[in-house]
């Protein structure tokens, strides 16, 4: 009995002491949580009422939900007497561990952060990168989610994206739409060219900025006139104002008796020459 006494009059204070801060840092944790997931809710709302990219909103919130609360975790293992040094040694050396293991999925986590805030595109965009085309519809951290024009689902991982080369079709306000027809040699160049300038007088999609319709003669080809048109579009319009100019310049030319030749060779057979050779 009197070892027992004489073991709580020695351990007594240090108990107590120890029980108030470890009293403390449940109070100091519960707190904090409630603190973090404040700011986060207010950083999350903040963003969303500054109209702020949606694919950044979630991100940064996560981000700093996170980042907040391994520092709160750090802070109340220092109030219970964890030597702080150590285990942020300890997370380091977990973290430099898990970075090697992981090492595809962080490029593709930092090749998302890449494309979040310098925004080479963003959801709606039409792109090409890595060898494929469509609408972007997703962007998340780790990947980018596209769907092609014959509704094909790519998932395309951001490491992928960030480093190659990326095609924005939708990133400027206009495109340029080149075609090209050809047409006779015997055929009326004025008259075509006339007919190529009514055309695209008659289609509305077709803008006068950032430049004039443009219809000249290319060149003169090994059977055809070969004439180039250049046209401005919203981005939206690119592939209606091709397949139907398309279809409109053979109907026209057709009517108007504009032949549009195609590849051919002419055989000459001299008569006295194959004589004498099948003689």
């Amino acid at each position: 009995m009197e070892t027992i006494n004489s073991f709580i009059k020695e351990n007594g204070p240090a108990a107590m002491q120890y029980a108030v801060d470890l009293a403390l840092a449940i109070v100091t944790l519960i707190v904090g949580i409630i603190i973090v997931n404040a700011v986060v809710k207010f950083l999350r709302n903040t963003m969303t009422r500054k109209q702020v990219d949606p694919s950044l909103v979630p991100f940064f919130s996560s981000l700093t939900n996170v980042l907040l609360k391994a520092m709160l975790l750090i802070s109340v293992a220092a109030m219970v007497g964890i030597e702080t040094t150590s285990f942020v040694a300890i997370l380091g050396a977990a973290g430099l561990a898990v970075g090697f293991a992981l090492q595809g999925s962080l490029a593709n986590f930092a090749g998302g952060v890449l494309i979040l805030v310098f925004k080479p595109f963003k959801v709606g965009d039409f792109i090409e990168a890595q060898g494929f085309m469509g609408v972007v519809k997703e962007i998340h951290i780790f990947n980018t989610i596209l769907t092609t024009t014959d509704n094909k689902r790519i998932i395309i991982p951001n490491g992928s994206i960030s480093s190659g080369a990326i095609t924005n079709f939708s990133a400027e306000e206009y495109r340029r739409v080149d075609m090209e027809f050809g047409i006779g040699y015997d055929d009326d160049i004025l008259k075509a060219k006339n007919i190529l300038h009514q055309l695209i007088a008659d289609d509305k999609r077709i803008l006068n900025e950032p430049a004039e319709p443009f219809v000249a003669v290319k060149e003169l080809g090994d059977s055809s006139v070969n004439f180039v048109m250049r046209v401005w579009v919203k981005p939206s319009d690119y592939w209606g104002v091709y397949f139907d100019m398309q279809e409109n310049v053979k109907l026209t030319f057709d009517k108007e008796g504009i032949s549009i030749p195609y590849p051919q060779q002419d055989v000459h057979l001299h008569t006295n020459a194959l004589k004498s050779i099948l003689s």
